[in-house]
């Protein structure tokens, strides 16, 4: 058997010669992507660390992946340049290899730039005393995002040999049925410009809107995320958000406690008076409540002479806690003062008929 007219016969219009050749410079390259991967994030890694830039670390840790991706794909657009194809198929090689390479350049400088935001602009934000930087960052850094693939995938298909100026008018004729389609969407989108803007609430504060409360945790371009306080994660649209009534719990300055106790009409006026002036004491004594404290002697009840007993819990105490001790202490004192509360009853009179 003559091995050389076996590796000068031709397949498809290469030696078999070429066919291995070319096969081997592929599979070559691939072995390159792994040392090279090796080395940037074994050796040049370990230099990096040692300065005191943190920069360095973050543009090999962003791009080491990347750039071995581009040594495979100039390695399989060598391998396969060398062979002799039709030139249809030669032409479809090369812009496919020239958009492989645009994409991961993309890719590359999408990394880098939310390497970047994470590293820099996040911190700085986080350290501002406005939360409004904190609810617009993940917005920009997601339109940005966008705005560097959409190039990317243009200039790639440009490349490729797609013309971009009829599929954009073709885009355009279809532009009034889409946006028919997208206008929840765009209603979506200025019902979170509203919210950057009035403020009504911020990341982190506890609202209610409609049947939900809870914790806001991320306001996007279409919608925010809420945590009820089951611990369910809500999404709501930002339209819904811009056209309903929000009440922001954690912007109220204190939270208003009413209570009306109802003591027996067996008390007297004096122990009526006594009754107040404990609450007033038990109130003033609580260190989680203001200042500003309201009681009266309210009304006749139907079984009771009722007391309104009127209290502010202070921002950012334990409501529920603030309540127990405040009616325990109550419950206390009247017991130990003799003030009895009343229930509801009825006094039913009859009378004989002879």
């Amino acid at each position: 058997m003559n091995f050389n007219n076996v590796f000068s016969t031709t397949y498809y219009g290469n030696s078999l010669s070429d066919w291995a050749i070319s096969i081997a410079i592929i599979i070559g390259s691939i072995f390159i992507g792994k040392i090279a991967y090796w080395f940037l994030s074994k050796t040049v890694k370990r230099v990096t660390k040692k300065t005191k830039s943190k920069l360095d670390d973050l543009l090999v840790d962003m791009l080491e992946e990347p750039l071995v991706v581009v040594v495979i794909i100039i390695g399989f657009w060598y391998g396969l340049g060398r062979l002799n194809f039709s030139e249809g198929l030669t032409s479809f090689i090369e812009h496919g290899m020239y958009a492989a390479i645009i994409i991961t350049v993309t890719w590359m400088i999408g990394r880098l730039f939310d390497a970047l935001i994470e590293q820099y602009v996040v911190p700085m934000t986080q350290e501002s005393d406005t939360d409004l930087d904190d609810m617009i960052l993940p917005v920009v850094r997601k339109a940005v995002r966008a705005i560097i693939w959409i190039l990317g995938i243009i200039v790639a298909l440009n490349n490729a040999g797609i013309e971009i100026a009829p599929l954009i008018a073709g885009l355009g004729i279809g532009g009034l049925a889409l946006a028919m389609a997208a206008k929840d969407t765009v209603a979506n989108f200025f019902g979170g410009f509203t919210i950057f803007t009035d403020k009504p609430f911020k990341v982190g504060d506890r609202i209610k809107i409609g049947d939900f409360d809870g914790i806001i945790y991320e306001v996007g371009l279409r919608s925010s995320r809420m945590t009820t306080l089951e611990g369910r994660m809500v999404t709501i649209p930002n339209a819904k958000i811009a056209d309903s009534m929000i009440e922001n719990v954690s912007e109220e300055p204190s939270r208003k406690m009413v209570n009306t106790l109802g003591l027996v009409y067996d008390v007297t006026a004096e122990q009526i008076e006594q009754a107040m002036q404990l609450l007033k004491n038990i109130a003033e004594a609580n260190t989680g409540v203001e200042e500003k404290v309201i009681i009266g002697f309210s009304g006749f009840g139907d079984s009771a002479l009722e007391i309104t007993f009127i209290y502010y819990i202070k921002p950012g105490e334990d409501i529920m806690g603030i309540r127990t001790q405040i009616n325990l202490e109550v419950l206390k004192q009247f017991a130990t003062h003799k003030l009895d509360f009343a229930y509801p009853t009825q006094m039913i009179y009859t009378k004989e008929v002879i």
